[in-house]
Formats: C-alpha cells, sequence, structure tokens
C-alpha cells in the first residue's frame, strides 16, 4: 500500500473538523465531494452563508486586541477579515476546527501569515516552517521512496537553531502521519568536515542542538545528498554514520536549497508532493500549491486530520 493510500486511510479512523476557506474555487468543491465520500474527515467550506456575522466581528476585535500593540487599526482588521481565510484561521484557534487546509487561491506568504497570527506558534519552538511529504515511485531509497523535505517553503536562511527546530517538527510529522522511524539527515556539500566554512559549522552545529532537544532521534550532519540516502556511498564517505545512508527526513540548509530540490524531484521522478504542511503552529494547517490538483487538497486534508487526532 502506497504512502498516499494509508494516509488516507489513517484520517478516516477518526474524522475530524478541517476548514478549507477557498469556497470560490472549483477544486475546492470537488475536493470536498470525495473527502465527504470517503469519510476522510468533515470538511468545513466556508462559503458566505456558512460565517456567522456575530462570531466574525468577535474575531475581528479579538484579532485587534491581540495585535493593537504593533499600530495596526481596526479597519485595516476588517479588511484582513473580508477574506474567509482568517475566519478560517480563527475557528481553528478557537478549537471549532481541528486544522486548516488553504492556498489553491492565496501565495504561501498569506496562508502561513494568517495561521501564525491567528492559531499562533508552538511555544516549545517559537518559529513556524514547513515540510512536504514526497512519494518517489518506483525508488529504492528512503522508506520505498518515501521521505519528508523541511523546510521548502517558509524560513529564507534559518540559523542553527531553527534548523534543529524544523528538524524536530519534520520527523514529528514522519511518525505520526507516516508511521515511520524517522531517520534525520542535516544536508550540505559537505560531509563531515569535508569543507571548513561556516556554512558546513552550521549544520554541525544544528545536529548538535537536535541531540539536545531530543537525544533519541536518529540523526547525522553534515551530510552530503548521496551520503545520506545511499548506503554504498555512506559506507565510503561516513562509515560510522547512525543512519547509515538510509535517511528518510532530508533537513536542507536553506529555503533556496529546499525548494529548488523539490521541485526538481516532483518534475524529474513524477512524485507526489503534498505540502507545505506548515510545522510548529498551535493546531495543523497545510498550504497548497496554486497549481495543485483536486486530489493533493484531498490528501493535504486527510495529512491534517490524522495531525489533529
Amino acid at each position: 500500500m502506497s504512502a498516499i493510500n494509508k494516509i488516507r486511510k489513517q484520517a478516516a479512523v477518526k474524522m475530524k473538523n478541517i476548514v478549507l476557506p477557498e469556497y470560490d474555487d472549483e477544486r475546492t468543491i470537488e475536493a470536498e465531494k470525495i473527502i465527504r465520500r470517503e469519510g476522510l474527515a468533515n470538511p468545513i467550506v466556508l462559503t458566505p452563508d456558512v460565517i456567522d456575522r456575530d462570531q466574525k466581528e468577535r474575531y475581528i476585535e479579538e484579532y485587534f486586541q491581540l495585535y493593537r500593540s504593533k499600530d495596526i487599526d481596526l479597519e485595516a482588521v476588517k479588511k484582513l477579515f473580508a477574506d474567509p481565510l482568517y475566519y478560517g484561521a480563527m475557528l481553528t484557534r478557537e478549537g471549532k476546527a481541528d486544522g486548516l487546509v488553504a492556498g489553491a487561491n492565496h501565495t504561501t506568504a498569506d496562508v502561513a501569515r494568517a495561521c501564525i497570527r491567528c492559531i499562533g506558534l508552538d511555544e516549545r519552538f517559537t518559529i513556524a516552517s514547513s515540510c512536504f511529504i514526497m512519494e518517489v515511485p518506483n525508488c529504492e531509497y528512503g522508506d520505498q521512496g518515501t521521505f519528508i523535505f523541511a523546510d521548502c517553503g517558509v524560513i529564507p536562511d534559518p540559523n542553527a537553531r531553527q534548523l534543529s527546530c524544523i528538524a524536530f517538527t519534520a520527523a514529528e510529522l514522519a511518525g505520526k502521519v507516516l508511521q515511520l522511524t524517522p531517520k534525520v539527515a542535516f544536508l550540505s556539500y559537505s560531509t563531515k568536515g569535508s569543507a571548513k566554512t561556516r556554512a558546513a559549522e552550521k549544520i554541525a552545529e544544528a545536529l548538535a542542538q537536535l541531540k539536545s532537544l531530543s537525544p533519541d532521534i536518529l540523526a547525522d550532519g553534515e551530510l552530503q545528498g548521496d551520503a545520506a540516502i545511499v548506503p554504498e556511498v555512506a559506507e565510503i564517505k561516513c562509515p560510522q554514520s547512525p543512519i547509515n545512508g538510509k535517511a528518510n527526513v532530508l533537513v536542507f540548509p536553506n529555503l533556496e536549497a529546499g525548494n529548488i530540490a523539490y521541485k526538481l524531484v516532483q518534475r524529474l521522478s513524477n512524485c507526489r508532493a503534498l505540502g507545505p504542511l506548515f510545522l510548529g503552529l498551535n493546531k495543523p494547517a497545510s498550504d497548497l500549491s496554486r497549481g495543485c490538483f483536486v486530489e493533493d487538497i484531498v490528501d493535504c486534508v486527510a495529512v491534517t486530520a490524522i495531525r489533529a487526532q
């Protein structure tokens, strides 16, 4: 059974309420039908008749009070809430929805901003990042072609602490959603000090901080891509590595590398790429590519539902 099929099966075990703000997108409407038919979640599509006017006014006031110290005025807040995205994010904050999926007609920056401001950050990390679930067909690497790629959507140039948080939350997702034992590789152009630069040193610091955060996570770095996922190469370049060239969670040194990598792998191997899935929030939320297909929305809802279980 493929990773995606397992995700759908697991989501159906305990249905959760997942809000879909983009009611005017045809793909969202079609996805809602499939989600209901397969019993993956209870989708809340925010058509105008679903939005409660009194509740919306309360959310506007609550948001205004949260951020008034940042010199935002009430009229500006009302403009934000003209978009159902913010109403949906506040529903999730309040627990009236268990998670949120959007991005079919919003940019990642728009969705991330609404989620960070309304849903809030997990106090353990105080940063938001993202990952993709990658399912590569006919692939012997990773976990039979299944990987987590992080961060590919949010933090442009993470420092060592941020990288350690990205790794921890991505590993957490791998365990909960994919039921994998995470094997984390911090990627670099260097393997174990083969290049003496500040960039490589940052990766080593991130590994040390991850070990401090969670000693039990199987992780290594800095590793070149082939040393991370090809056992034969790992045996040559880093024979003492605890992951032995079998990484399934790949942590990229910056957003540029991560975003380029996921898009190249997606196009060159015809793999499924689910995400960006936001990490580090108080409640689960997922972004979508504006070029997404109906099945992408369905599967992101399934992932978000599992994370809320």
